[in-house]
């Protein structure tokens, strides 16, 4: 099942569902019977033999989708043992009449144990939902912990308990679902951080409120696409040449760091950029001559180098391997004032980070999460915390695209909704992975000429070759391994 490429935080989620109720007079307790009714039709979907359910209510709303979804389950032929996790008492609104309709039905509420789990086949969380506004509490702490130690698959509704459900982060303890059917629209936080982990399979029950598109608001995330990679690299034609397809001048590799460079220009090529052209320290041109012919390699003297070779150059890509002393500062410097579009990685952003432009430029900024906070004066930990915050700063602060890696590459542009990159995996979790990607985007920026495409191609091309490349093992997995991918994800 293909799921929407919009994503929402959870305020705005409660927007659409309020317009809904506006709009056509429909009930919450009405929305709750929808959204209990499409939990028992993933659960069969994904576990069609099930018959014995366990489902774990909270004492908000959540707890409400799990009582209809017991009556609903129950009435479909399996045993339902439903467990609170607080007092039915304190139930109110659609929530406590979800709970009495499913003691209409026959059905009876126990209290929470560890032990009741034991003879359920599948366990339903419908304990917090996305309403967490701070830490759980030492009650349900426990609840989730037995929850998770039961050995049982998850289905958690709306957003596994605990889960923020707009970053992606456990608020102290989180349940670990083997699916999770989010309802309205899919959230953020699923998405984000720990959220891809903790969900595990992501299903969306829309309510019926797809009908909604035109009102709801704009977006918070953007998921990438495969579809869109046909816009950016398309059928070339039979009488194509080399010139046709760009030209990339990559300059980095300072004293002794030849790798760097070498790793960028060619990944340039493998995505089928017409030429690139290789500046480095005088000492490194050797080594990259003689393990990839195909590229140019010129020696960087000074400010001179790069201005000559800039203006037979279609795109720069500056910053892999580059160092940060005064060779790399004239480098950098004479880069950004070459007037044609640029890459930007590695050393090049702690040097921006050193001397921030007066104002904003148009460039491709691709940190990783400790280039992020230097960029921003924070701390990596507090980048990690708020990715999509960090994201909006880096573009308020400096302009152009800005990339920031790691799991789940976040990508932003002024008066764009963010894009999200869900591929990828952990083992691309290693030296030389920037570089590979610094030389792709500019290798497509090369081929396309624009900023945002290009840039959200280079993401997705770049996981997708690290997803493939993982099929070997994650463990021990290199950069070059990426590149040897690169070809395959690029001609498809």
């Amino acid at each position: 099942m293909s799921l929407p490429v919009f994503l929402y935080t959870s305020a705005q989620v409660r927007a659409i569902e309020r317009t809904a109720i506006e709009t056509f007079g429909l009930t919450g307790y009405t929305l709750m019977e929808r959204a209990g009714a499409g939990a028992l039709r993933c659960l069969r979907e994904r576990w069609p033999a099930v018959r014995r359910i366990a489902v774990i209510c909270g004492p908000g709303n959540n707890g409400g989708d799990g009582y209809v979804l017991a009556r609903l389950a129950r009435a479909a032929g399996c045993e339902v043992t439903v467990l609170a996790a607080s007092a039915p008492q304190r139930l109110h609104g659609d929530a406590l009449r979800a709970c009495e309709d499913w003691r209409a039905a026959g059905g009876s509420v126990h209290a929470f144990t560890p032990q009741a789990l034991e003879p359920a086949e599948v366990l339903v969380d419908a304990l917090l939902g996305t309403g967490l506004a701070g830490a759980v509490r030492e009650d349900l702490t426990r609840v989730i912990g037995a929850i998770n130690a039961s050995d049982r698959p998850v289905l958690a509704l709306d957003v596994p308990s605990g889960l923020d459900a707009d970053r992606g982060e456990p608020l102290g303890t989180s349940v670990r679902a083997e699916c999770t059917v989010t309802f309205v629209a899919l959230k953020t936080g699923l998405f984000l951080g720990e959220g891809p982990v903790l969900c595990g399979m992501v299903r969306l029950e829309a309510l019926g409120l797809d009908a909604l598109q035109a009102e709801r608001p704009i977006p918070a995330l953007e998921r990438l696409e495969r579809a869109e990679l046909g816009q950016v690299l398309p059928r070339r034609a039979r009488a194509a040449h080399k010139g046709d397809f760009g030209h990339v001048l990559v300059i980095g590799g300072g004293p002794g760091m030849p790798g760097a460079a070498r790793l960028a220009a060619e990944a340039a090529l493998r995505v089928g950029a017409g030429r690139v052209t290789v500046a480095v320290a005088a000492q490194n041109v050797a080594v990259v001559v003689a393990t990839r012919p195909e590229l140019m390699c010129v020696p960087l003297v000074g400010a001179e180098t790069v201005q000559a070779l800039a203006a037979r150059c279609d795109v720069l890509a500056v910053g892999p391997g580059l160092g940060q002393d005064a060779w790399a500062r004239v480098a950098l410097e004479a880069a950004l004032e070459c007037g044609k579009p640029v890459v930007v990685d590695a050393d090049a952003l702690n040097l921006v980070a050193a001397t921030p432009p007066r104002k904003p430029r148009e460039w491709i900024l691709t940190p990783h999460p400790g280039e992020a906070a230097r960029l921003l004066g924070r701390t990596a930990a507090a980048v990690q915390a708020d990715r999509p915050g960090a994201l909006a700063a880096l573009v308020a602060r400096y302009g152009g695209t800005v990339v920031l890696k790691g799991a789940g590459t976040l990508l932003g542009r002024s008066g764009t909704v963010p894009a999200l990159c869900e591929h990828g995996n952990p083992g691309m979790a290693g030296p030389g992975m920037g570089d590979v990607l610094t030389g792709v985007i500019a290798g497509l920026l090369a081929q396309c000429r624009d900023p945002w495409r290009a840039a959200r191609a280079g993401v997705l091309i770049h996981a997708l070759a690290g997803d493939a490349a993982a099929c070997d093992g994650e463990r021990g997995m290199l950069a070059g391994d990426l590149i040897e991918e690169l070809r395959r994800c690029v001609n498809f």
